[in-house]
C-alpha cells in the first residue's frame, strides 16, 4: 500500500506519518529528510542541493523526482510507503504516476489534513514554544499557509479526480485524527 498525506505547514503530517508508519508496517518518504540526507552524505548530489539550497532557490523537480525514484525502485519499499508532503505541484504528482506505473505501483489513498489558518497559527505558536524552531512564528506560519493553499489545489483536483482523495478533519485530537485515518485505510485494505 502506497498513501500521501498532505496539509498546510503545522497541519501534523509528520505526527500522523509517524502513526501510519507504527501501525501499517509502511516507510515514511519525506522529501525535506532526502534531501537532507544526501547534504549529511556530502554525495555528490548534495553539495548540489547544498548549493541550490544556499542560493535561496527551490531544489528542481527533476532532482527530487530522481531521489523518489531510488525508493521506487527498491524492492524492500514496493508499495509500502507513506509520500509525506510529496507531491507538492501537479508536474511532481504526474511524474509520481508515471514512475508508480514504472515499477508496477500505484496510490492506495491520498489523505488531506484539512485545517483551517486559526489552528495552524495555534499549533505552531504551541510548536514554537516546544520545539523552539526558527520558522515557527505568526507571519511565517501565514504567509506558508497561503502559499502551500494556493500551490497545492491542482494536486489535490489531480487526486480528486482518481477517486483516492479522503479529506480528514485536521481540526480535532491528534488521536481522533489517527483514528480517523485508521479507519480510512483499513477500508481501502478489505
Amino acid at each position: 500500500m502506497n498513501i500521501i498525506i498532505f496539509g498546510p505547514p503545522g497541519a501534523g503530517k509528520g505526527t500522523q506519518s509517524k502513526y501510519i508508519v507504527e501501525n501499517f508496517n509502511l516507510h515514511q518518504l519525506s522529501t525535506g529528510e532526502l534531501l537532507r540526507r544526501e547534504i549529511t552524505n556530502n554525495t555528490k548530489l548534495g553539495k548540489e542541493i547544498s548549493s541550490i539550497i544556499n542560493g535561496g532557490s527551490l531544489v528542481s523537480d527533476d532532482i527530487v523526482g530522481n531521489l523518489i525514484e531510488k525508493y521506487l525502485s527498491d524492492k524492500t519499499y514496493k508499495s509500502r510507503l507513506i509520500f509525506d508532503g510529496y507531491p507538492r505541484n501537479l508536474i511532481q504528482a504526474k511524474n509520481l504516476d508515471y514512475l508508480l506505473n514504472k515499477y508496477d505501483q500505484k496510490i492506495d489513498i491520498a489523505l488531506k489534513l484539512s485545517v483551517s489558518l486559526n489552528t495552524i497559527k495555534k499549533r505552531i505558536s504551541d510548536r514554537k514554544s516546544l520545539e523552539n524552531r526558527k520558522d515557527d512564528n505568526a507571519d511565517i506560519a501565514i504567509k506558508r499557509f497561503k502559499t502551500y493553499e494556493n500551490n497545492i489545489k491542482p494536486v489535490i483536483d489531480f487526486y480528486k479526480q482518481t477517486n483516492l482523495l479522503k479529506v480528514v478533519n485536521g481540526e480535532t485530537s491528534i488521536s481522533e485524527i489517527s483514528a480517523e485515518i485508521s479507519a480510512l485505510i483499513k477500508g481501502i485494505k478489505g
